[in-house]
């Protein structure tokens, strides 16, 4: 059982997430709860969400928050006749499996919450059953076949699946959207844990008053597909640590313009500032957004081509964006930039 603190307030006052994991079959379940729950509250929840689901386990292996060392919780776990063991902090007393399985979780939520923001409590349960139904290497399967012993039969994905294509109702296509985000996070948070391995090296640290950039995600200005696509990431900063939140988060000391940014954030998303600057370098004027995105505007046109399709020919140019360079230009079609950007082939011989 872990905590993930630091996380924006929701609307029904939850600000971290509790995930509880099973050792054997890697199964997670991710409860939003609050800071201040005591432990007597806490145990509700573990009644309902874990031990109806599962039984009660022989062993639990925790942090020694003050929820888990309380009375009451030891009082709960003689009743049970379960075990509670305590971990040192940030020397977590479990196998590497163990570790490495919390830190992708973690990286996988941390993601969910910058995309949904306020509201990443809505987004648990897509992350859950996204999680419960991937690929773990340790198991040759699922988590929810090694629990159950059959594959999870749902109305997502069952093109995937041999079964009938199935054209529900929006609820179920909205789920399918949500899930394919959740999936492409936990790809990530995998691909990252498994890169620290590969190459043998410790998962970057910072200390409190240390500087950080933090990385932002350009968004080109024109809609492809009906969604703008990215551009080239860069960093922002460098900003003050002023307090470590967990294993792999870090919370931020930001500037009132970004104000409206939640400053707690994934070391994934930090990169080590070596020698601080006397001053703090300007934003330039962007508006970066919660979910760390920002809208890049193009500036210059460095050349045009045409490709030819099977039905017409489309008019492409090759498009300099505010804070790249040349190197980082993208094609884009012409019409979409004169539909968006018509100032933009006014000084365009």
């Amino acid at each position: 059982m872990d905590f993930i603190v630091g996380l924006p307030r929701t609307q029904k006052g939850y600000n971290s997430i509790w995930v509880v994991v099973d050792r054997l079959t890697k199964v997670a379940h991710f409860i939003p709860v609050n800071t201040t729950y005591s432990g007597a509250r806490l145990a509700e929840l573990y009644i309902s969400r874990i031990v109806f689901l599962h039984g009660v386990p022989k062993r639990i292996i925790s942090d020694r928050g003050s929820q888990f060392t309380s009375h009451f919780w030891e009082q709960l776990h003689d009743s049970l006749d379960s075990k509670l063991r305590f971990s040192t902090a940030y020397h977590p007393q479990t196998d590497g499996q163990t570790e490495r399985t919390n830190q992708i979780l973690e990286d996988m939520l941390r993601a969910c919450a910058i995309q949904y923001g306020t509201s990443w409590d809505k987004s648990l349960p897509y992350a859950e059953f996204s999680y419960n139904n991937s690929y773990q290497a340790s198991l040759k399967k699922s988590p929810f076949e090694a629990l159950y012993g059959r594959r999870c039969r749902t109305p997502l994905f069952w093109n995937q699946t041999g079964e009938k294509q199935v054209f529900g109702p929006d609820l179920i296509k909205d789920a399918e959207q949500q899930i394919k985000m959740v999936r492409e996070n936990l790809r990530v948070a995998q691909s990252r844990q498994k890169s620290y391995a590969d190459v043998r090296r410790r998962d970057l640290t910072f200390k409190v008053d240390d500087f950080v950039y933090l990385k932002v995600s350009p968004m080109r200005g024109i809609r492809r597909f009906n969604m703008k696509g990215k551009l080239a990431p860069r960093y922002i900063g460098p900003f003050k640590i002023v307090e470590r939140k967990g294993e792999v988060a870090y919370k931020l000391e930001l500037p009132p313009n970004l104000s409206g940014i939640h400053n707690v954030f994934h070391v994934s998303q930090l990169k080590k500032c070596l020698r601080v600057p006397e001053e703090q370098a300007p934003l330039e004027g962007l508006d970066v957004q919660e979910d760390l995105t920002y809208t890049e505007h193009p500036v210059k046109i460095l050349e045009t081509s045409e490709r030819v399709t099977r039905n017409r020919r489309v008019k492409m140019c090759r498009v300099q964006w505010k804070h790249h360079t040349e190197d980082e230009a993208t094609w884009e079609r012409e019409e979409e930039l004169r539909a968006t950007y018509p100032g933009l082939f006014a000084n365009h011989l």
